[in-house]
């Protein structure tokens, strides 16, 4: 981002590359990555740093919103029975699914040691 100093975010090696700005979201995981979102300040007191809600899934390769996919692991006060309603609430408090919000320039070569 301009005038922002670089970060290094430690991602899973085969992380999707960031899409561009307004496209779909491929699950890079990159937004999450560097800060949390509104849903981590509000519900899980997160205020900097990587959200701990990020979530790897080996199946699909891609990161998804564990407060959507599994609010009840983050939020023991949710019974199982509003598991689903509870995680359609948090993907419309993040918009999942209208498109990469997040406009970062992201350099992905590899470290020289």
């Amino acid at each position: 981002m301009k005038g922002m100093s670089p970060q290094t975010v430690g991602l899973h090696p085969l992380f999707p590359s960031k899409p561009d700005y307004g496209a779909c979201c491929n699950g890079c995981g990159v937004c999450c990555a560097l800060e949390p979102c509104p849903v981590a300040y509000i519900f899980l007191l997160q205020f900097k740093g990587k959200c701990r809600a990020l979530l790897w899934q080996d199946e699909t390769n891609r990161y998804v919103c564990g407060m959507v996919v599994c609010p009840d692991r983050y939020l023991s006060l949710i019974p199982e029975r509003l598991r689903e309603r509870a995680g359609k609430f948090f993907a419309s408090r993040i918009a999942a699914g209208m498109g990469c919000d997040f406009a970062a320039e992201i350099d992905d070569t590899p470290e020289s040691n």
